[in-house]
């Protein structure tokens, strides 16, 4: 009997569903840098500074009735690349949601939002999500709640994400 499965056609796998694979001794690392480098480039951000954080603890995003509009398609296309990358990018994940709430009438404010999100991509294009080998199978489940977070519909943001050992293998942020 085999101890392991050999895949004697296809070789290794590097790519799966946008998502690079890279298989190490130690365990595999799933990332998007190449995704993430040509979104940088797609929205012509690739001069510019890059940000520590995808947003500021003092950041606030709300309607912004009075404030100038910005191309709406632009805006859309923006927050589908960022939606596409949180598949890897949980910590862009809350920021890109908060984010695109506004595309159907998204104003300069927001725009600035989602350019620091870029910002903050272009530092940190080589972080993913790494799975150990050889950890434990436990699952474990976190849930987080903020009660009336929003200050325009004061609806409750909760948020979930559940560890099959140490490695992330679901997650869920939801208003």
């Amino acid at each position: 009997m085999q101890k392991e499965f050999e895949m004697s056609m296809m070789g290794e796998l590097n790519f799966f569903l946008g998502l690079q694979v890279k298989q190490m001794k130690h365990g595999t690392f799933l990332c998007q840098i190449k995704y993430c480098t040509k979104l940088i480039k797609k929205f012509g951000m690739e001069k510019c500074k890059e940000a520590s954080t995808p947003m500021t603890t003092l950041t606030y995003i709300d309607l912004d009735e009075k404030g100038k509009s910005v191309d709406e398609s632009r805006y859309r296309g923006m927050i589908g690349s960022l939606l596409y990358l949180i598949a890897s990018r949980l910590d862009i994940m809350l920021r890109v949601c908060l984010c695109a709430r506004y595309q159907a009438n998204p104003m300069e404010s927001h725009l600035i939002v989602v350019k620091r999100i870029i910002k903050y991509l272009k530092g940190t294009t080589n972080v993913g999500l790494w799975y150990l080998k050889g950890t434990s199978l436990n699952l474990t489940g976190f849930l987080n709640s903020y009660f009336a977070s929003c200050k325009l519909d004061w609806k409750n943001t909760n948020g979930t994400c559940h560890l099959l050992g140490s490695s992330l293998v679901s997650w869920n942020c939801k208003k």
